[in-house]
């Protein structure tokens, strides 16, 4: 039944062949049906997640040329007071925290100070554990 809907038979013509109803018919052909096959090949929105950023990271990207949503996320950012310093509440999809990460890359590099390279290898545990914790998706 799946081959002749496949090489263009109608489900009426189907379910006459067999002495079925056309829904038992589209039952049995539903994945392929071209509205089912629209919603598997949709990727699933991501959803916001809320992650504190230290600090030192804000400061950074304070002055970095960060694109619409990168700099949207960032300025909506709270504050959040912490000892002596502060880190930043930063609620946005997985890939603009991967994105803000990518820009903070410099701060491991050999100008930067020690303080600087532990608070972006933070943020960076904290990103990639959202990678970690996400469900599998099985069609």
């Amino acid at each position: 039944m799946r081959t002749a809907y496949l090489e263009g038979q109608s489900i009426a013509a189907l379910a006459r062949e067999h002495s079925v109803s056309r829904g038992a018919v589209r039952t049995a052909i539903a994945h392929l049906l071209p509205e089912h096959v629209a919603d598997e090949v949709a990727p699933a929105p991501e959803l916001l997640v809320t992650l504190d950023m230290p600090g030192k990271v804000a400061d950074f990207l304070r002055t970095a040329e960060l694109d619409d949503a990168e700099r949207a996320a960032f300025d909506e950012g709270q504050a959040v007071r912490r000892g002596t310093g502060y880190t930043l509440r930063v609620t946005a999809v997985p890939a603009v925290h991967r994105q803000l990460l990518a820009r903070c890359q410099v701060l491991d590099g050999v100008g930067a100070i020690p303080a600087q390279r532990k608070a972006r290898r933070e943020y960076e545990n904290r990103v990639n554990a959202l990678v970690d914790s996400r469900p599998e998706h099985h069609p």
